[in-house]
């Protein structure tokens, strides 16, 4: 959809869509027909389909448009062909909330545009006919990934305990964008209380219009892991960058590790709940959950005031007095190594925390990602842990002790309570001892 602005400025010239149009700007001239802008583009932009059939995308402001000439030529969606689940099949809920793996590439335009029926699926994938009946496509909002809050996670959350408490869902799947998927994993895994059927979030890396897209087979596998007997919050998605299988990670111990790899999820501190292969074997790597009849419970309190704040060489502790006085009810501080901050000198960090953690909670994780906070092995960890109220994070990784800070607030009275509840494994974030992992 173009923007208001757009919109108005095309009524004025007289231009729709379909008319072939130039545009000048930056010293360029482009000719082309003006295709209608898809619900995941920008705004903002004009979108023409050039003389070679390639469509491009230009900023509306300081662009010079003229019209050419007027054209009827249909732009709009492919009309695609009836296709249908079969009912015989185990019934999925699927959950869609945006991200590329829920888009399709519309070749007659050019476009991408967000599936909004579960058929829509089947001319991407077409194996999920014969693995699972996805009977509805829910779609409670539409966000890209790194703009969802606390607020999506709740009304996600909730979303999703409505479909597991339905009597003849296997499953759930979540499809979203990629960004923050791990932020809303571990969420939805304080949030989703005994969910007794698997809940699996999925994404794509790469784009269903590319060669190397690795959202066919996520789509595949997550449907294979809906249906199995891993009643747990996780995440699916491929594990090596071939495409011999996915892993089923927990939701509070996986982490997006690369930027645009197609195995960007990888554990962390704890070995995959299992390896779940596109033709549907599944090989279970760790215990895990068992499927139950009794119904979920959305348990969605949070406080959003919560900060994740790194420690760093001439790092100034002031910046937590800031986060305090912004109103902020509890800091992350992702310290060095073992979970060191600065101890001796002019900046020490101790003073600051030890002010600080008798009000309010800090938190101590590492930013090594993999390990877990010591203080049993260097004198400064020592110090901080005996000369204030710090919490160690064990072995959570930043991001899952951001989130779990934040549910534990809400469900807690006093930093007694909040460091308890901090300390304990509420959904598999902690693990007891910390093992060499391949």
């Amino acid at each position: 959809m173009y923007s208001k602005k757009i919109k108005a400025f095309l009524a004025t010239k007289g231009i729709s869509v379909g008319d072939l149009i130039r545009i000048e700007r930056s010293g360029q001239a482009y000719e082309g027909f003006l295709m209608p802008q898809s619900r995941l583009g920008d705004p903002d932009a004009l979108v023409i389909k050039l003389g070679t059939g390639y469509n491009i995308g230009l900023s509306f402001e300081g662009s010079k448009l003229t019209k050419l000439e007027s054209h009827k030529q249909d732009f709009g969606k492919t009309k695609l062909s009836p296709l249908k689940f079969d009912s015989s099949k185990p019934k999925v809920s699927l959950i869609s909330i945006g991200g590329t793996i829920a888009s399709r590439v519309d070749y007659k335009t050019g476009g991408v545009y967000a599936i909004e029926k579960p058929e829509e699926f089947l001319h991407n994938v077409p194996e999920l006919a014969g693995i699972v009946n996805l009977h509805k496509c829910h779609i409670p909002f539409t966000k890209m990934s790194e703009d969802m809050n606390h607020k999506d996670w709740q009304a996600l959350a909730k979303e999703i305990v409505s479909e597991l408490n339905q009597k003849d869902v296997q499953g759930v799947i979540v499809t979203m964008g990629t960004d923050t998927l791990h932020y809303t994993a571990a969420a939805i895994s304080f949030m989703v209380q005994s969910p007794g059927k698997p809940v699996v979030l999925t994404g794509a890396q790469r784009s269903p219009d590319r060669g190397s897209s690795d959202a066919a087979m996520n789509i595949i596998c997550s449907a294979y892991a809906a249906t199995s007997g891993i009643a747990e919050v996780g995440v699916v998605m491929h594990a090596t960058g071939s495409d011999n299988y996915c892993h089923f990670l927990r939701g509070t111990k996986v982490r997006k590790m690369h930027a645009s790899r197609r195995d960007a999820f990888q554990p962390i501190n704890s070995p995959p709940l299992a390896r779940i292969y596109p033709d549907g074997k599944i090989e279970e790597l760790t215990s895990h959950l068992p499927r139950h009849q009794n119904p979920a419970k959305a348990d969605t309190g949070y406080e959003p005031k919560v900060a994740l704040v790194k420690a760093y060489p001439d790092s100034d502790p002031k910046i937590l007095d800031w986060h305090a006085k912004q109103g902020y009810k509890g800091i992350v501080v992702e310290g060095t190594g073992f979970g060191h901050v600065p101890t001796n000198g002019p900046l020490s960090w101790i003073p600051t925390i030890k002010r600080l953690s008798k009000t309010i909670p800090i938190v101590i994780t590492t930013q090594a990602i993999s390990g877990r906070v010591n203080t049993n092995v260097y004198t400064n960890l020592r110090v901080l842990f005996q000369e204030t109220n710090a919490i160690p994070a064990e072995d959570m990784h930043p991001e899952t002790a951001l989130v779990k800070l934040g549910w534990v607030l809400a469900h807690s009275k006093s930093l007694g309570e909040t460091r308890k509840l901090m300390v304990t494994s509420l959904a598999g974030e902690i693990t007891g001892r910390s093992e060499a992992l391949e």
